[in-house]
């Protein structure tokens, strides 16, 4: 299919993604436009291969303003938000390869999902019960971060009082405001970074604050500050579990920090929610999380720096709400939810879960 107008394209191209229950669009120079569908790349076959001057005319259509077409000349990568035909909105990076410009475009779900639709065990839903503290959601790009965190705001929305401030890079989900006030602030449009808005928040008076990624050391101190005095924090890091995650946090600080960052950090923690999306049998996808709550033996292993003991903490924890990914994994394997060659590339050994497989 040739392409006419940009505007026009671009509009087609975002209705596909609507019609085939994608939740990803990429457009990159030399290949066709590309769907992420069910985890799987999926190439719109009735579309000719694109060049960078189709890309560059949609992206300029996607960007809207002269202000974020001049921020993405300079910078050379964008990260914004783009809302389409009856609430649809798309998060968007912007890019360069090889001198041509290129996009990944996400759908955001209009509706937000609860954490039963979601498959999501009870324990999630039970964080929103704490009233401060810091519950970290990680995982790779793509595994439902984003989503499990709005699932859990929104609760919190519909169902007590609160203030709650998001900060996010872009905005994703919006929330319509019930019984608590949704302060959704975007950096680069409402605030020039995490930590700026990290540090401001407290004069905001929240009861609640989304934190949408710890990504440096500023805005890892500053989260940690926030839930030190008083708040319930959420927060994402992109890590593959607790032990990594913590890890993580306590590594962006200098040498003569950790110990006491590690104390910090054992008290305000309340648990590690690592996910991973599947391709479900029949289309669609689930969760498969690790969970880790942080009860004494977890916050004393934090302080003594022995991360390498927490998997065998969580492995023995069930009583106390902990999950085991392989565990997770096996079970919805054997209830015929999933493929085992789709779980096999997320376990931690492979050897073990074959044996869980077998009981």
């Amino acid at each position: 299919m040739p392409y006419k107008s940009t505007e026009l394209e671009i509009n087609k191209l975002l209705m596909i993604v609507l019609q085939r229950g994608a939740s990803d669009l990429h457009l990159v120079a030399g290949k066709p436009p590309t769907l992420r569908v069910d985890g799987s790349l999926v190439e719109l076959k009735e579309y000719e291969v694109l060049s960078g001057a189709t890309i560059s005319g949609m992206v300029d259509v996607l960007l809207s303003t002269e202000e974020k077409k001049k921020e993405f000349e300079e910078a050379k990568e964008l990260d914004f938000s783009f809302s389409f035909k009856d609430n649809v909105r798309f998060r968007i990076n912007t890019y360069y390869q090889k001198g041509y410009v290129a996009a990944a475009l996400r759908l955001v779900p209009n509706k937000i999902k609860t954490t039963e639709e979601l498959n999501l065990p009870p324990q999630v839903k039970n964080m929103i019960n704490y009233k401060q503290g810091l519950v970290l959601v990680v995982g790779p790009t793509g595994h439902g971060k984003s989503t499990t965190l709005a699932a859990l705001i929104d609760l919190i929305n519909h169902t007590r009082a609160e203030n709650i401030v998001t900060i996010e890079d872009p905005i994703e989900y919006v929330y319509i405001q019930d019984k608590s006030m949704v302060n959704q602030r975007e950096v680069g449009f409402d605030t020039k970074s995490f930590a700026k808005a990290l540090r401001s928040v407290l004069r905001q008076d929240p009861n609640v604050v989304l934190v949408g990624e710890m990504r440096d050391l500023e805005s890892i101190a500053t989260t940690i500050t926030v839930a030190e005095t008083g708040h319930l924090v959420f927060a994402t890091v992109h890590t593959n579990n607790a032990a990594e995650t913590i890890d993580r946090i306590i590594d962006v600080f200098p040498a003569y920090q950790q110990n006491q960052i590690r104390s910090q950090l054992s008290n305000i923690l309340i648990s590690v929610i690592s996910q991973r999306l599947l391709p479900k049998i029949g289309g669609g996808r689930l969760p498969a999380v690790e969970i880790m709550m942080n009860t004494t033996a977890v916050a004393n292993v934090i302080r003594e720096g022995k991360t390498y003991e927490l998997p065998n903490i969580i492995r023995t924890s069930a009583a106390s709400g902990m999950i085991v990914l392989d565990h997770n994994l096996a079970q919805l394997v054997r209830s015929n939810q999933v493929k085992v060659e789709d779980v096999l590339q997320y376990t931690s050994d492979r050897e073990s879960f074959e044996s869980l497989l077998r009981r």
